[in-house]
């Protein structure tokens, strides 16, 4: 089913990421890290579909998405950062993505933290952070979404990583099978991957020859 939504507001996160805040649809209904096909309702791209995760929590009054935009050619995310207030986009039925299974450690490369904000926002609701890491890997300090939002979350262990910036304040390691041999404390837990298509098959194959078990690495497919 097609949902045509307005925007209600366009909202600067870092230098080319938006997060766009939508009416939305009485009685739809998504669970934290669960996304949707996004098209832009106008002729020239209507037909051009995109998924997208909601960074929101299901009882916002609202729907939001957190989108890297890409100025470097003419795509539909482009389109997307021109867009602003009273704009419309189709939005369609939700898709299971990455789905929170219990305690464990989060690994994010750049826009790949964008399934994990609803969830990781859910937790903070329900008080239920505790027990959670969060490994999240960018280029340079400016790239890092949600920075302060996710390091005031109670309860959750942070590591950033800046792999292009060495005179930042943040760790500098790649999040390879040496950091994970060092940084992850019990290899039992559940495991959260989202990333740049290598990074994920990357780190898949370091967390399970370092012990993870295959059904515990949870990865959007």
């Amino acid at each position: 089913m097609e949902h045509i939504v307005k925007i209600i507001s366009v909202t600067k996160v870092t230098h080319n990421v938006r997060q766009f805040n939508l009416e939305k649809p009485d009685g739809f209904h998504f669970n934290p890290g669960q996304a949707t096909d996004v098209s832009i309702n106008e002729a020239k791209w209507k037909d051009e579909l995109r998924p997208f995760t909601f960074t929101c929590l299901n009882n916002d009054p609202y729907l939001q998405f957190t989108i890297k935009i890409y100025t470097d050619h003419s795509g539909v995310t482009n389109r997307l950062g021109e867009l602003k207030t009273g704009d419309e986009l189709i939005i369609r039925d939700v898709w299971g993505a990455i789905e929170y299974k219990g305690p464990g450690y989060f690994i994010a490369g750049g826009a790949g933290i964008t399934p994990f904000i609803a969830i990781l926002r859910q937790l903070r609701e329900d008080g239920e952070l505790a027990g959670n890491t969060l490994f999240f890997s960018n280029q340079t300090d400016q790239d890092i979404i949600l920075e302060n939002e996710l390091k005031a979350m109670p309860g959750l262990d942070i590591i950033f990583t800046t792999t292009k910036q060495k005179d930042g304040k943040n760790d500098h390691r790649k999040i390879d099978i040496d950091f994970l041999k060092t940084e992850v404390k019990d290899f039992n837990k559940h495991f959260y991957v989202c990333g740049p298509d290598q990074m994920v098959l990357d780190v898949s194959k370091a967390l399970e020859s370092s012990g993870a078990k295959p059904d515990a690495v949870v990865f959007e497919k």
